[in-house]
């Protein structure tokens, strides 16, 4: 089983499904706007520069700065927050996860302990991993064993350590994993795998947690939790005859014959590799409240500041060759004076903007590589062409703003896959924090474009391309597209990410103070969905 606290939950705080769908909900940023925003804009009317204007939309108040993240459950109000960077300006992972092994015996109370870590913690991204994930697939002597109870589950030889060690070793590293995902009842691997990604924290519980070198090696800190053997006793019995369907004769027979033996021989003599050994379990308040203080004493220690190290890097340095600056033809002008002009109602922001973004979307198009094909003509005759070569192409919107290109990329490519990230800043520290994010299936063999409809410092955009990678996009395959970036934001991505295509329908100089772009375009997010900026 493997499960997480994602940063912002529908009504829940620990998912305790076996295993984590990528699709993290969280608070739309602005208020009174649904996930398909742009599907649920009223139609344009499809008018020349000096048609009038026709009645402007109604302005509402945004949300994002004004409402903390947060979530409320039967008991308490839990403060929420994303995740914050994991790399450095250079776009590597700088920081791993910290990682928590638990190890003891069979219904020691593991799982407890470990949730109640995750409630003291109060830290979000926490991902919760299972070692009974990682039970190896049987063969047809082994199941017809297990059937009868007659299988040692609590041996190390029943255990994939290969694949749990590269799975672990990943995600300490960041990276999106597939666990896989046992049925207790047939004794087999179901066919669906769960993918997990984005722990500050993982939490890895199993009876032979410590039972493996190369396992041992990925630890941070090593707890044991100590229970009398009469009471797992209680637990297993209740567990095993509610849960998986065994009568009480099968289940202390297994115990006496496997479990008893297996933890004296295997589980016990680990308690010597432990950092901190908790007897009772979760009602261990003092041990509970150690082990919390130490993670937070590291996790303070791992902190990155990443805004402002790109704010004073690369001045005065020449736009890269990945930029692909859209030739800046009289219409593109003149519709960039349009949205640019603060005068302009929403209509005419919207109507332009769009036609923009068209504009935008087709031109990133011819960057993807095409192979020759030929065709018949309806009279015969042949005609050699072009076609995209090999791979699907999915759409990525950093939201909230970036969505609102999602309309135009529909419109140009046929059936195209959508994903979106939710990136926001913290607007006590300055940096950019992960929030949310649903990616398609399979992502790492397809051309990724890659769409927010500003770029000022390039944080929110590095960290959406770190997202990527971690998913095993390659950099080559990924086209980042942008109405307007500001030239730091340009330097900033190119040097982080050179394989990433940059590609935008204009740079300007200058980014203020407050990180906005000069002369710039404001904020688009709340021109285009007609939300007022609260005050500061």
């Amino acid at each position: 089983m493997a499960t997480y606290t994602s940063p912002v939950e529908d009504m829940t705080m620990i998912h305790k499904d076996e295993g984590v769908e990528e699709d993290r909900p969280a608070p739309r940023p602005d208020s009174g706007s649904s996930d398909d925003s742009m599907d649920s804009l009223p139609g344009h009317a499809q008018r020349c520069l000096l048609t009038p204007s026709l009645s402007p939309r109604k302005r509402t108040t945004s949300q994002s700065k004004t409402e903390p993240p947060l979530l409320r459950t039967s008991k308490r109000t839990i403060y929420t927050a994303g995740r914050p960077p994991w790399y450095n300006v250079a776009g590597t992972t700088f920081t791993e996860a910290f990682v928590i092994g638990l190890c003891g015996g069979s219904a020691s109370g593991k799982t407890t302990v470990a949730n109640k870590i995750i409630e003291a913690l109060d830290v979000p991204w926490v991902v919760l991993l299972s070692m009974d994930s990682f039970y190896k697939v049987l063969n047809k002597e082994e199941q017809e064993l297990a059937g009868k109870n007659e299988y040692n589950f609590d041996h190390p030889d029943a255990f994939d350590f290969e694949l749990l060690v590269t799975v672990l070793r990943k995600l300490k590293k960041g990276k999106s994993i597939k666990v896989p995902v046992y049925d207790f009842t047939s004794h087999s691997r179901r066919k669906d795998w769960k993918t997990v990604y984005g722990a500050n924290v993982v939490i890895f519980e199993g009876i032979l947690a410590f039972a493996n070198k190369e396992l041992l090696k990925l630890l941070d800190m090593k707890v044991f939790v100590d229970t009398d053997s009469d009471i797992r006793l209680v637990r297993r019995l209740k567990r095993d005859i509610t849960a998986r369907g065994r009568d009480i004769g099968s289940v202390i027979r297994q115990y006496n014959r496997f479990v008893k033996p297996a933890f004296e021989q295997y589980i016990e003599p680990t308690v010597q590799l432990a950092d901190i050994v908790v007897p009772r379990g979760g009602d261990n308040f003092v041990a509970l409240d150690l082990i919390v203080q130490h993670v937070h004493s590291q996790l303070e220690k791992r902190e990155i500041t990443v805004r402002s190290a790109l704010a004073s890097a690369h001045q005065g340095q020449p736009l890269p060759k990945t930029l692909s600056l859209m030739l800046a033809t009289p219409q593109v002008r003149g519709m960039h004076t349009i949205i640019r002009n603060k005068e302009t109602n929403r209509d005419e922001f919207i109507f332009y903007s769009k036609r923009l973004m068209r504009l935008l979307i087709e031109h990133a198009l011819s960057f993807l590589p095409l192979k020759p094909v030929l065709v018949e003509t309806p009279q015969g005759a042949l005609y050699e062409g072009k076609r995209l070569s090999g791979s699907r192409i999915t759409g990525v919107s950093i939201l909230r703003a970036g969505e609102t290109m999602e309309q135009a990329l529909t419109a140009v490519c046929k059936d195209i896959r959508l994903g979106k990230i939710l990136i926001q800043t913290n607007h006590h520290t300055g940096e950019p924090e992960l929030h949310y994010l649903r990616l398609p299936k399979e992502i790492s063999e397809d051309y990724v474009i890659l769409m927010d409809s500003t770029v000022s410092t390039g944080a929110a955009a590095l960290m959406a391309i770190r997202v990527l990678l971690d998913h095993d996009v390659p950099e080559e395959r990924i086209f980042l597209l942008s109405l307007l970036m500001a030239e730091m934001g340009v330097h900033s991505v190119a040097y982080a990410f050179p394989g990433v295509r940059i590609i935008t329908t204009a740079v300007d100089k200058e980014v203020n103070e407050q990180f906005h772009i000069i002369p710039g375009i404001g904020n688009f997010g709340d021109r285009y969905f007609g939300t007022d900026a609260p005050l500061d």
